[in-house]
């Protein structure tokens, strides 16, 4: 039977179980990663979460990484090849929710251990731990929404089409627009989650003239305002996550509404101890954890005073500020920069 944990349980979760097994923590072990997604600042840190955790651990003799753009068949083999080359357990980012449970099995059958993280898979046996999708989106749609008024012209940029989290943020966000029967969405893409594209995709809508009074994005948002900015429109209330480019935006550019949504690549990081503690015989209670975030706006004394304590000019602007999490994370700030892993 899955359980459902808020991020506050989570940290409580991870220290009840996990203490005792680093503590008398045997070590050795080969872990692959597989991630189908490449130029993403989220993946990177995400990747960068796992290398650094795994290091740090003192568990982890070497990893092998499969991490490149690619679809469900394409991860298939990546998953299928990490079984060949006999790793103890396997870090994945599914490209979506049923479409590598044969590999996942196969790799359960052989005795490896899998933990899903970001997006969940449907196959019995492995374990999910993710960002709850689902609330991301509808706390983000909620908030613009509101600050719409109840009505306007909304533009919808969605992630990647197919993918888990962006059919689950889908889910939130139409259950925000029911809600709002008076918000007329305009124009709905899919970015891929590529900076690039989301870009262009924004700045070819600008230029038919039409309406726009509200922006959603799923994680692609820096390049969003900069659209706005080098089109000389007017700035409109945009929706993102918790980059830093981004957050740094919603603390300096003048006239600028609008919110973020917490987003933690170092959920990667949290895969790779979730799968030590499981290789060191320590079970989680349920198979499925979550962590749900929270909206920081800068039209919200509160939400300003955590988008100013979260400036940090060393990271790169697609990197999430939120680079550790609390119970699950041991790196420090330089180590996740730095995106070694173990050997190296």
């Amino acid at each position: 039977m899955k359980r459902l944990y808020t991020s506050a349980a989570v940290a409580a979760l991870a220290f009840s179980y996990g203490s005792s097994a680093l503590a008398e923590a045997h070590g050795g072990y080969t872990i692959g990663i597989s991630n189908t997604v490449q130029g993403n600042g989220w993946r990177e840190e995400m990747v960068c979460a796992m290398k650094a955790q795994a290091r740090v651990s003192g568990m982890v003799d070497s990893l092998n990484i499969a991490h490149r753009n690619t679809d469900a068949a394409g991860q298939l083999e990546d998953i299928r090849n990490l079984i060949q080359a006999g790793v103890d357990a396997i870090v994945i980012n599914p490209s979506n929710a049923d479409g590598v449970n044969s590999a996942i099995e196969e790799a359960i059958a052989a005795g490896i251990v899998v933990v899903a993280v970001d997006q969940a898979v449907t196959a019995p046996g492995a374990y999910i731990l993710s960002n709850n999708q689902e609330e991301y989106a509808y706390l983000g749609a909620k908030w613009l929404f509101e600050q719409l008024g109840g009505e306007g012209s909304v533009v919808y940029m969605r992630g990647a089409a197919g993918a888990g989290a962006d059919n689950d943020r889908d889910t939130g966000f139409q259950r925000a627009l029911a809600e709002f029967p008076n918000i007329s969405i305009v124009h709905e893409v899919f970015t891929g989650w590529q900076q690039d594209q989301g870009k262009q995709q924004i700045l070819d809508y600008l230029s038919t003239g039409l309406p726009v009074d509200g922006v959603w994005t799923s994680g692609i948002d820096n390049v969003i305002v900069d659209a706005f900015i080098e089109s000389d429109m007017p700035l409109v209330p945009i929706v993102g996550a918790d980059n830093a480019g981004f957050v740094g935006q919603l603390a300096s550019v003048e006239g600028f509404v609008g919110a973020a949504v917490t987003n933690p690549g170092s959920i990667g990081g949290a895969g790779v101890t979730l799968a030590l503690q499981i290789l060191e015989g320590d079970m989680p209670e349920g198979n499925t954890v979550l962590v749900d975030p929270s909206i920081w706006a800068n039209n919200d004394p509160e939400g300003m005073a955590l988008i100013e304590a979260a400036q940090n000019p060393n990271l790169d602007p697609e990197w999430p500020v939120s680079v550790s999490i609390p119970g699950w994370t041991t790196y420090s700030m330089d180590e996740i920069i730095a995106c070694k892993g173990p050997g190296e």
